[in-house]
């Protein structure tokens, strides 16, 4: 199987054991397009140009997804800030990520109704438990939080790509809230990527945590008026 990418892990950390997207939607939309663009941040395809990402360097990527993305963004005829592509990568993503894990066979696609009426769809692990790379991406980030000193480049990117969208609170319960805060900030602040590649990142996920709070927010605001 060719190696996962952030948006990969991503999907597998937000589904639960059941086949039960955890994170909700659009949430999960916009994490997929910000994983797509921290990737192609970190394989030097993509940085930041008085705040605007640009593409830097047009070589495919050799996946179709983010070879996709990267095409979009050099024809784009604008120079567009990371927070205008999150909302413009995001759609149909979701379906593309679980489709092609399911295809891998790390996930299967359970399709049923409940009452007999409303579709319904789960992406549970072929064995019914916790997909091994799953598994692994999280042990990877467990270590990082827990050891001190410099983090690998990819696992830095998916523990700030957790925080952006809140789904660090679901998967490191088990760590003490001061020790994770802390150990977070100290990651995103470490030197484990270029200037120009940690700054299209950090545009990128600071983008993610403003789509998804005016989502939060605006649903709020519907539900109590």
């Amino acid at each position: 199987m060719a190696p996962l990418t952030l948006a990969d892990e991503l999907v597998l950390l937000a589904y639960d054991d059941t086949g039960v997207n955890r994170l909700g939607r659009p949430h999960l939309d916009y994490g997929l397009s910000g994983a797509v663009l921290l990737e192609l941040a970190l394989a030097g395809r993509v940085e930041m140009t008085d705040d605007r990402l640009v593409v830097k360097d047009p070589t495919p990527v050799g996946h179709p997804l983010l070879d996709d993305a990267l095409a979009r963004v050099a024809a784009d005829g604008k120079r567009r800030r990371p927070k205008d592509w999150i909302s413009r990568l995001a759609k149909g993503l979701p379906d593309q990520v679980l489709s092609g894990l399911v295809d891998a066979g790390v996930l299967r696609r359970d399709s049923d109704r409940v009452l007999l009426v409303f579709p319904r769809t789960r992406y549970p692990s072929p064995t019914g438990a916790e997909p091994a790379a799953e598994t692994a991406a999280r042990q990877r980030m467990i270590d990082a939080l827990l050891a001190d000193g410099p983090v690998e480049a990819r696992t830095a990117a998916l523990l700030g790509l957790t925080r952006a969208v809140g789904l660090d609170r679901k998967i490191f319960r088990e760590l003490p809230k001061e020790r994770l805060k802390a150990r977070t900030t100290e990651i995103a602040d470490g030197d484990w990527a270029s200037a120009a590649t940690k700054k299209a990142i950090e545009e990128t996920q600071a983008a993610i945590m403003m789509a998804t709070t005016v989502t939060t927010t605006a649903a709020i605001i519907t539900t109590t008026s």
